[in-house]
């Protein structure tokens, strides 16, 4: 499809910008509320104590990635001390298959995995690493019982801290109209298994944006079709819909969407970012100024901010940065609707400016993590982020 492979373009001109949203685009895991569960949880220690009895704590984790080209792959996995079990699905099929295994003190990871009647299917050889932003990537190979052919395989954690039996899961959107010579491959999240209805509003608000998004792309479509003073294309038309899950725990949850499509005929595709932050205590869809006190001069320090972090990237690419000075002062200006793509992470506001917003279309969106040290004096202390801290 034209967008997607116009954005892996674009990243590979730009380069990678972490900002520590735990990003790509997309997550799974579990819930029940407590005012508690607003602060991120301290990892436990995955072995016991030297010369201790204590039974390790089990820690439940949400992946996604891939085996092979395969991709859409879920994986739950709890760990306790060296013992792995969970399961793992693809989107498209939807069935749980179980897995079983190990991880070592060195990182070494082995799972086995079983079908429904309980015989084993698979195995995965990997390492379970920490990230920068501490969470878990495993990347390894996975194969046949007792077959020597391999296939590489990679998850990464999500930052996902429910409780029970909550598990986000991604919905998708496929359709290929070959009369009017489109395709569409839409995501979006579903948070399932919550034992009360905090999370009902935020479903029907995920489902309702990416649906608006589809309809009106195959509104737009078929105008262009009807359109006798458009050129017909041979090349057609596409549009596509991720996420990316920048926090979710019982209390908040935070998505930014990555939308864009191509129109036969364009001269590039386009794409932008919309994103919803979720308070599921009061079940209401957060704006920005939800998170500060009244009053405060919030969008002048994340302006500063931004703006001060945006040239200092824009330096330490020398030559290949495309950041204008210009176009950043005004893009990332003290005004709302600059400020309007912004996800709760574990360590900072998340900030994405859109292509054009900050710099030109060829060097694609920009992203600034505002830790939450520089917004101390300005979040509301009984707020969503009254837990937040570093």
């Amino acid at each position: 499809m034209h967008f997607f492979r116009a954005i892996s373009a674009i990243l590979l001109i730009t380069g990678v910008i972490g900002f520590g949203a735990g990003c790509k685009k997309t997550a799974a895991p579990q819930g029940q509320a407590s005012s508690a569960s607003q602060t991120p949880p301290i990892e436990a220690p995955a072995h016991h104590p030297d010369g201790g009895d204590a039974t390790p704590v089990a820690q439940i984790k949400f992946f996604k990635g891939s085996i092979g080209s395969a991709l859409g792959l879920q994986m739950k996995l709890v760990r306790q001390g060296d013992s792995l079990s969970g399961n793992y699905f693809y989107q498209k099929v939807g069935t749980r298959i179980d897995l079983k295994g190990t991880v070592d003190k060195d990182g070494n990871v082995l799972l086995e995995e079983f079908d429904p009647s309980g015989k084993q299917t698979g195995v995965f050889k990997g390492l379970w690493k920490t990230d920068s932003e501490n969470l878990i990537n495993i990347v390894g190979n996975w194969s046949k019982p007792n077959d020597s052919k391999q296939t590489a395989f990679s998850v990464h954690e999500e930052p996902i801290t429910f409780s029970g039996a909550t598990e986000i899961h991604a919905k998708t959107i496929k359709e290929n109209n070959k009369k009017l010579k489109y395709e569409i491959g839409a995501e979006y999240p579903e948070i399932i298994g919550a034992l009360d209805t905090r999370f009902d509003r935020f479903n029907q608000e995920a489902r309702n944006l990416v649906n608006r998004k589809v309809a009106e792309f195959r509104k737009d479509v078929a105008e262009r079709s009807a359109d006798e003073t458009i050129e017909s294309s041979s090349t057609g038309s596409d549009f596509g819909v991720g996420y990316t899950v920048g926090f979710a725990n019982d209390d908040l949850v935070s998505v930014e969407f990555d939308i864009g499509g191509y129109y036969a005929g364009a001269a590039h595709p386009n794409s932008y970012t919309e994103v919803i932050n979720y308070d599921a205590k009061n079940g209401k869809i957060l704006r920005l100024g939800d998170i500060f006190k009244p009053g405060a001069k919030y969008l002048q320090a994340m302006s500063a901010f931004a703006i001060k972090d945006l040239k200092a990237q824009g330096k330490s690419k020398g030559a290949d940065s495309m950041l204008d000075d210009e176009m950043i002062l005004s893009g990332a200006g003290p005004d709302a609707k600059n400020f309007k793509s912004w996800t709760i992470t574990k360590k900072g506001l998340a900030i994405t400016f859109d292509s054009y917003q900050v710099a030109p279309y060829a060097a694609g969106p920009q992203r600034v993590l505002i830790p939450y040290s520089a917004l101390k004096d300005l979040i509301k202390p009984d707020g969503p982020l009254a837990g937040f801290k570093n």
